[in-house]
């Protein structure tokens, strides 16, 4: 589990494609402490949750290995990342860490596209258009994980939402990068999920 707090930002050092392509072997160049990133541990990296493989050093650098399996590169845009790719990362929650998002599992549900970006004093507010089938879960004032950041929604119009980027975010993230047109990792509140999920069994 996250909380939509990106904590680092990494860089795809190496992208290998094994098992005929079903498989990414990506490496990570990171400024986490080598010695707490374990073998088995879980990284969030644009939302994607990833599992460690291996981890050394490069230079002044940690570097970690993860696979990115078919359905994570058929579903994310993990499809899209290369060589130079940065990425927003987050470390698994620990039991007394400080919950500064929202409760985030790191699976993306879908890909989110920016419609427009609007550029503002300090600040960028981005419309997003989601898939049909999980507009429904997007609420205004709710939550939202985008490429791993937690956010809330201002506004919903059908499948389009919008959101508020802070400074802050906008330089601690690679939400800064983002332009019209650019897809995002889109994971819907767990809330939200189980709600609509009770709302069903009825």
């Amino acid at each position: 589990m996250f909380t939509g707090i990106i904590t680092d930002i990494g860089e795809i050092e190496t992208l290998t494609p094994v098992a005929q392509g079903q498989l990414h072997r990506l490496r990570i160049l990171c400024r986490y402490d080598q010695t707490t990133i374990a073998d088995g541990a879980s990284i969030a990296c644009n939302g994607v949750c990833l599992t460690v493989v291996g981890s050394g050093i490069a230079g002044d650098r940690t570097w970690f290995e993860v696979d990115a399996a078919a359905e994570t590169l058929g579903m994310t845009t993990a499809r899209h990342w290369k060589a130079g790719t940065r990425l927003n990362l987050e470390r698994a929650l620990k039991i007394g860490d400080e919950l500064g998002g929202h409760i985030v599992a790191g699976h993306a549900d879908g890909i989110a596209t920016i419609v427009t970006r609007e550029d503002l004093p300090d600040m960028a507010r981005f419309t997003l258009r989601a898939p049909r089938e999980l507009a429904r879960f997007v609420a205004s004032k709710g939550s939202v994980t985008l490429d791993g950041a937690s956010l809330t929604v201002n506004t919903v119009a059908d499948c389009d939402f919008t959101v508020l980027i802070i400074p802050h975010t906008l330089g601690a993230t690679m939400l800064g990068d983002w332009q019209d047109g650019s897809e995002i990792n889109l994971e819907i509140d767990l809330m939200a999920r189980y709600a609509a999920r009770l709302s069903e069994m009825k």
